[in-house]
């Protein structure tokens, strides 16, 4: 055998042919015994070295599948993480539009036009102009429509008026559960001429009173302006007639209202639900003063369903109580507030959440009675 082949088999080396004795041209025994020992060698060594050969090949077909698996695995995973982050981001920009801090961002794009004839209010418009997409959206309000009046009760919505639009104001956002933060005032000429025609154009250019400045008042006319006419949309109030007496009501449809306010507004009837319900009770004595709370929480984000006297106008304190959900609600209430001891009842009640006796300890925010 060579060298090299000693080198590279780590085995014993076949034992050599003998020499000398009865050595001639036809092998000895002893010769033979070691042929076939030397090509047992050969053979089992060639079987080593594919056994070996086919070792090294599956083991790095195995390492290379394996790798394979990892990396399949780990796209899984990541594709997997990936979705859930762009469901959870959908899910939370669904959840977000609509939700309070959304519309409260987007409350600038709220005017409340109220139609005024002889100091009386004959009509309100709840309006959203929407700049980006070029489009208002509008509800036209009659006088008649019979909802919750912050520290007045049920009553005709024109009646809120006469204790000045900041009432109408609340009252409204009040029941739509939509911020409106600004008003104008026009001749009820103009206000009618707006919902027959369809449009608003002018309409700032024709206000008799707002709590706009000037400025504000002509960025919202050019706002206005910029949205054709095709785009404007103002409809009524879905209602039903009510006659009481002499007098005709309008009860609203709240379901048709909800359709109105989920395509315009993105307001959730469901979410809309949801939020506190609080009923004010003046137990302060002071005139309006269940009213002037009720238009605080209001801007705040809360749902008055109620306000009237209490059994007695000598609390000294205000009392914020919780019956029904998390005290955490009475916290908020009295903060917004400025006053108020908070403590939880459980009631059976599906009313309100949160009841409020205004008491003497109270005092309404600067420019408000």
């Amino acid at each position: 055998m060579s060298d090299d082949d000693s080198r590279r088999s780590k085995s014993e080396a076949p034992p050599e042919a003998p020499l000398g004795y009865r050595q001639s041209r036809r092998a000895s025994k002893s010769a033979k015994t070691a042929k076939r020992a030397e090509s047992q060698h050969k053979m089992s060594t060639a079987i080593g070295r594919s056994l070996k050969t086919t070792r090294d090949v599956g083991y790095y077909l195995a390492l290379a599948l394996g790798t394979l698996l990892v990396g399949i695995l780990v796209f899984v995973l990541v594709a997997t993480a990936v979705n859930g982050i762009v469901r959870w981001a959908a899910r939370n920009a669904a959840e977000r539009a609509g939700s309070r801090t959304d519309l409260e961002s987007r409350s600038r794009e709220n005017l409340l036009i109220v139609g005024e004839q002889n100091g009386r209010a004959v009509g309100f418009i709840a309006v959203r102009i929407d700049s980006a997409n070029k489009q208002i959206y509008g509800i036209a309000i009659p006088d008649g429509a019979f909802i919750e009046v912050p520290g007045q009760g049920f009553e005709r919505i024109g009646e809120s008026y006469s204790s000045g639009a900041a009432v109408s104001l609340s009252a409204i956002s009040n029941y739509l559960t939509v911020p409106f933060h600004s008003y104008v005032v026009v001749p009820s000429t103009v206000y009618a001429s707006a919902i027959k025609k369809q449009s608003l154009a002018g309409i700032t250019a024709a206000s008799s009173g707002s709590n706009l400045s000037g400025s504000e008042l002509d960025t919202i006319g050019r706002d206005i302006a910029a949205v054709s006419q095709k785009n404007t949309a103002i409809v009524p109030l879905p209602v039903k007639p009510i006659k009481l007496g002499s007098q005709t009501y309008f009860e609203p449809q709240r379901a048709q209202v909800a359709d109105l306010l989920k395509s315009w507004w993105g307001v959730d009837a469901s979410k809309a639900a949801k939020v506190t319900r609080v009923i004010l009770y003046n137990g302060a004595g002071s005139p309006g003063v269940a009213g002037d709370a009720a238009q605080q929480l209001i801007r705040a984000g809360f749902r008055v369903v109620d306000t009237k006297n209490a059994d007695n106008f000598q609390y000294p304190a205000t009392q914020v109580v919780v019956q029904r959900g998390s005290l955490d609600q009475g916290k908020a209430i009295a903060k917004v507030l400025g006053v108020g001891t908070v403590k939880q009842q459980a009631s059976d009640q599906d009313v309100a959440d949160v009841i409020v006796i205004v008491g003497k300890d109270y005092k309404p925010p600067r420019g408000e009675k």
